[in-house]
């Protein structure tokens, strides 16, 4: 079933809470680390999230239909090694463009092996002119082969998540 603007529909229906409190019922998954100081990484960093950096620094860009991320931008993401790989499709639900924070987060949509929303974000901490990613999400598996995978597909996403903000260090 499709949405009336004729895109697919989310798989989930609690769009946009990676803005605030992560919903009951899915995996909970939070990392924040520092990858520098200074105002002028943070402004790069965030340009870069914007070019999906962080999914193509990690390996797992497939395709999205704009160049930069916006809301609405449907993208799909490669998760596996080779042969045993899945592409996943995904659409952006919403942009952060704060004096303080910048990034985006996409939702699930059908096809995708889970079901749930991340969010991809730099932050810049004013009092210490820290600069961190941050990558949240909720999620629980929509696929057979994701429910088979339970706690190794928990530590392929903890891998990953570093994968993304050590992709966004390296950018600067």
């Amino acid at each position: 079933m499709e949405h009336a603007s004729g895109q697919p529909p989310f798989t989930y229906p609690e769009v946009g809470a990676t803005s605030s409190e992560l919903p009951a019922g899915y995996h909970h998954f939070r990392l924040r680390r520092r990858i520098g100081e200074g105002r002028a990484l943070f402004e790069h960093a965030g340009a870069e999230i914007l070019d999906y950096r962080m999914q193509k620094g990690a390996g797992v860009f497939h395709e999205a239909s704009t160049p930069k991320a916006e809301p609405g931008t449907q993208l799909t993401v490669r998760l596996g090694i080779g042969p045993l790989g899945v592409t996943a499709p995904c659409r952006v639900v919403y942009v952060l463009s704060a004096p303080n924070q910048r990034g985006f987060a996409y939702g699930t949509l059908p096809g995708h092996p889970e079901i749930g929303e991340e969010l991809f974000a730099v932050e810049y901490d004013p009092a210490d002119d820290a600069v961190y990613g941050l990558v949240i999400a909720f999620s629980r598996p929509a696929a057979w082969y994701a429910r088979l995978g339970g706690p190794v597909a928990r530590l392929v996403q903890r891998y990953v998540a570093g994968r993304y903000i050590k992709a966004l260090s390296t950018s600067a």
